[in-house]
Formats: C-alpha cells, structure tokens, sequence
C-alpha cells in the first residue's frame, strides 16, 4: 500500500514537473515572444492572456471541486493538461482568437487541476506521511523553472531577434513536454480509498452508472454550496480581511516576478545580444530563490523561537531591495515598450549581475510571504483550512490578473510603487493578525 502511494506522488510531481516546464516558460517569455511575431495579423498581449488566465481561475475554483467529485482526480488531471497543452501549441501557429480562447480554457484547467491535485495528494497521504509526500512533490514542482528557462538561454543567447523558426522549435518542445506530463497522469494507479468508493457503487447493482455520477453530482453541489457559505462567513472575520492585503500582494510580485521582469530584462537595450538569452538564466534564478527560501525557512519555522513575522519582514525588506535595484537598473520603459528594445536611460548602467540578484531576491521574497501565509491560514483555521487556502488562492489570483493587464501600461517605476505600498500594507496587517493570536493564546493560558 505504502509502494503504491509513494509511486501516486512521484508520477504526480513527474506530471506537473513537465506541464510546469512548459507553461512557467510560456509565461516567462510569451509578451517578448508575442512583441517578436512579424504576423501582422495578431494583436494579442501576453499581458493580457495571463491576465485572463488568473482571473477565470480565481471564479473557476469555486465549481472546480464539484467536477473532481463527479469524475475523479485523475480524469480530472488529464483533461486539465490536455488544456495546458492547447494552451502551448498555439504559439506555434499564433492567431488572436485562439490565443485568447485557450487562456479562457487554461484558466478553468488550473483550477481543475489543481484542486484535483491537492485531492489526490490527500488520498495517497497519511498523517505520517503527508509532510514528505507534500515536501517531494514541491521539489519536484520547483525543478520546472530550470529546464524550459534553461532551454531558452541556450537557443535565445546571442540573439536580437526570435525568428519564426525558432519560436516554433521552442514551443514544439514545450508542447512535448506538457504532452508528456499529461500522458504521465494516466499511469497513476487506483488510490485505496477510490478502490472501497468503487467497490460500495459495484455492490449497488440495481443502479444504473447515470444514477452513480447523478448521486456523486448531487453530493457535490451540496459541499459546493456548503464550502460557499463557510467562504462568506469566512471573509467577514478580521483574521481575513487583515490578511487580504498581504495575499494580494503575494498577487501582484507572482505577476511581476513570474511575466514581467524576465519581459524587462529582454527589453533592456543595454544587455545588447544577451537580453533575451538572459530571459532564461531570470527564470532559473528566480526558481533558485523559490527553492532555497521554501527550504530552508519551512525548516526555521519548525522552531517555534523563529517566528512567522521575522520571515514576513525578511521577506518585505528583501523585495524593497530587489525593487529599488530594479528601478536603478532597468530602464522605465521596459515593461510597455512595443519595439524589442527599450529607449529610456536607467538611473545605473544596466549591470547583468543585479538582474540576476533582483531575480534571486524575488523568488527568496516571494517564499517568504507565500510559506507563512499558507502556516499561519493553516494555524488559526486548522479546522476550516479548505475554504480558507480558497480564499487566498482567489484573492491572490484576482491580485495577479489585475496586476497583468495594466503591467502593459504603467511604467515599471509605478509598477513598483504600487508593490512597495501593498507590501508595507500587508507586511503590517500580517503583523497585527499574528499578535492577535499570540494575545489571545495568553489569554488561555491565563
């Protein structure tokens, strides 16, 4: 039993190490990809599909677990990478249509998928056994910034201009890789508790399969509605309402560092035949803060001498470093410039060595803020955690899409400004809600 739980969870990280590969890459590099088309017939913004993309996810979860309840996690998986997939081969044939299509499509697959991974994770975990299997599945999930960003340094340094050919050669591999990470997900063997769920609905033999999925669907709309409710009543707790700021910052720095940094360095006329090349080595750093600072601050907060406010105000003043750095080093214009390269001087001469730097801080801060949102939701609703970790995720993710659509507008100063404030704003209120818990924890022991 446990072989067979242990196998779930490797081919689970396997499949979402190569869907991640390809669409962390895609979304790294499509508004640069989408500025090179020399088809003069498409108008789309990548900005603009993740836009899209994050905020059809942010409604699409809350029907999300009634569709993994009626077909099953792994179903669900398949025909949720199937739509990643979509999503990737459009760029090889680009048209606006289709571009904007699948992002609609994609969007309601992330939550699909993603609500069907945290499902299926759950059956093949046991208490003893959840920290590991949630601990090598993330290190699985975070190796996906390395080998599509890797790809992209390799095939774009050196370059000034992403011709067609090589557009398609990238994304014919990414579409393999995503392909494969689908397929993946069709070897996954028959969970235990799926096995007696099956065999109790055998043994019902005077109904017909439409009654069963009728029964399951039924079943499903009434925790739907259930888990709804619990939401509302759940976002009008101060604990919630003092932690929307810092989750929606956590929004806007997963837009900035995920789809509109690695666009501004490849923008960056300074970095000369570099630029796009460096569009990669961003990715794979900004994966290196992820995993260093996922790592080794989910080892500190083990202790509880270390606290989750000293991590949340790490991570502020390492991403005030990392925006003001920016805001040296990148010229303003980087982020809403239609040409490939900008025309604005930075403040610095633009220096390879703090891109890179910026990168790393970003995805340290970012693991910092994200690390001890999900510790402390999980600390004061331990018995609600599902429908609190909803509300993050759409709080986050309407965060993000905003954040994409006028990412093609503001200049990259203001961009920065606006994280800087939320930032302070969240870092403050997590503050708060963290010494009501500590004051009401006094008050029980007194």
């Amino acid at each position: 039993m446990a072989d067979r739980r242990t196998y779930n969870v490797v081919i689970l990280g396997l499949g979402f190490l190569l869907i991640f590969t390809a669409f962390t890459t895609c979304g790294n590099v499509e508004q640069t990809v989408v500025k090179s088309l020399s088809n003069s017939t498409f108008s789309g913004s990548g900005y603009h599909s993740l836009g899209i993309i994050y905020g059809v996810f942010s409604f699409s979860n809350l029907l999300a677990p009634s569709i993994v309840t009626v077909i099953g996690a792994k179903l669900t998986m398949f025909l949720s990478g199937l739509l990643y997939s979509g999503y990737i081969a459009v760029f090889i044939i680009p048209s606006t249509w289709s571009f904007y299509l699948t992002s609609v499509l994609i969007g309601i697959g992330a939550a699909m998928l993603w609500t069907a991974q945290g499902h299926f994770l759950v059956e093949n975990s046991e208490a003893s056994t959840i920290n590991r299997n949630t601990g090598m599945f993330w290190a699985l999930l975070q190796c996906s910034m390395v080998f599509g960003n890797l790809y992209i340094y390799l095939d774009w340094n050196g370059k000034t201009e992403i011709s067609d050919i090589s557009r398609r050669n990238i994304f014919l591999f990414l579409l393999v890789a995503s392909v494969l990470g689908t397929l993946s997900f069709l070897v996954l063997r028959t969970s235990y508790h799926e096995e007696e769920m099956l065999s109790e609905e055998e043994g019902q033999s005077l109904l017909s399969t439409r009654m069963k999925y009728k029964n399951r669907a039924n079943t499903a709309l009434q925790d739907t509605k259930s888990e709804f409710k619990t939401m509302v009543q759940l976002l009008k707790t101060k604990t919630i309402i003092l932690l929307s700021p810092c989750m929606a910052y956590s929004g806007l720095e997963l837009s900035f560092y995920s789809g509109v940094y690695g666009t501004c360095i490849g923008a960056t006329t300074h970095f000369g035949e570099a630029a796009k090349g460096l569009i990669g080595i961003s990715g794979i750093v900004v994966g290196i803060g992820e995993i260093v600072g996922g790592g080794f601050f989910g080892l500190l907060c083990k202790n509880s001498r270390f606290r989750r406010t000293s991590v949340v105000f790490l991570g502020m003043v390492v991403h005030f470093i990392a925006s003001y750095l920016i805001f040296l080093n990148i010229p303003n214009d980087a982020p809403v410039v239609f040409e490939a390269t900008t025309q604005k001087e930075p403040y610095l001469t633009p220096s390879v060595s703090i891109a890179l730097l910026c990168s790393f801080l970003l995805g340290l801060g970012d693991s910092c803020f994200n690390t001890q949102l999900y510790s402390i939701l999980g600390h004061v609703y331990a018995e609600q955690s599902t429908p609190a970790f909803a509300i993050f995720k759409f709080i986050q993710s309407v965060s993000a899409a905003v954040a994409f659509f006028y990412s093609g507008y503001l200049l990259l100063m203001w961009q920065l400004l606006l994280m800087v404030i939320l930032g302070f704003t969240g870092t403050l209120c997590f503050f708060v809600v963290e010494r009501m818990q500590d004051f009401s924890l006094d008050l029980q022991e007194y």
